[in-house]
């Protein structure tokens, strides 16, 4: 199946849904909560909308979960062994406070693991893509997994999520260097890790799956890792649970 997936259409329709956000982000939305009191605007939907109908178009047996659509019930969705994992608009509260720093995510998985994925900042307009075993890129230029020489030792945060636990965390990494915490929005903290613009990103605070996968597999693809916080294990997706355990991405 991965010899079948064109990562530039998909990497197309990321950018199609960009356009579209970027129309609402310059003339203004309203903004609605869901049930779990995140916020939800209609560049949300409307990237859904065409990220689904794309995708459904060009790879009809590849079913999808979107942050956006009605979840399918576990006891079919565990039978999936290919699915297309979206998060439409990641960083909706960086999308509301105007700062640039959200993205449209799409992710593929394979028996639970993320084999490809795109993220696209429409603000920035920084493109990123990786298939497994096709390395990873950065606006169609291959990003280089060398690890850069610096005097400090950068950790990444969340900039609306940052939790006590994750504080605490950073607090008791032992380097010599100084460390130096730099904040960004939605998945762009897993580009800098996979750019080594970063050396860590904690996580200990709650994600759901949409809100990883796609920098999971770019990250994969520059020979870093994703592992659980409480064991060391790779991320797992379509798990009945779709809300992600604790994690370090590094």
């Amino acid at each position: 199946m991965l010899n079948k997936i064109d990562i530039d259409k998909v990497a197309s329709i990321a950018l199609k849904a960009g356009e579209e956000i970027m129309k609402i982000y310059k003339e203004g939305f309203e903004v609605d909560l869901k049930s779990d009191n995140s916020p939800l605007t209609k560049a949300d939907l409307a990237s859904n909308e065409i990220i689904c109908s794309s995708l459904r178009k060009l790879y009809p047996d590849i079913p999808i979960i979107s942050e956006e659509n009605a979840q399918t019930p576990y006891e079919i969705r565990k039978e999936w062994e290919y699915l297309w994992l979206i998060d439409p608009l990641d960083g909706t509260k960086e999308f509301i406070k105007r700062n640039g720093e959200f993205t449209v995510n799409i992710a593929l998985i394979h028996n639970q693991t993320p084999i490809a994925g795109v993220i696209y900042a429409p603000v920035l307009k920084e493109l990123y893509k990786a298939q497994k075993g096709k390395g990873a890129y950065k606006n169609d230029k291959k990003i280089n997994p060398t690890k850069q020489k610096r005097d400090t030792f950068r950790v990444v945060a969340s900039r609306s999520h940052l939790s006590k636990e994750t504080q605490e965390f950073i607090n008791s990494i032992k380097t010599d260097k100084k460390i130096e915490i730099i904040s960004r929005g939605s998945s762009l903290k897993f580009c800098l890790i996979a750019e080594n613009q970063a050396d860590i990103y904690p996580r200990l605070s709650p994600t759901m799956e949409w809100d990883t996968a796609a920098g999971d597999a770019i990250v994969r693809e520059c020979n870093k890792e994703v592992i659980r916080y409480e064991d060391n294990k790779p991320l797992i997706y379509n798990k009945e649970d779709l809300r992600n355990p604790w994690f370090i991405a590094k």
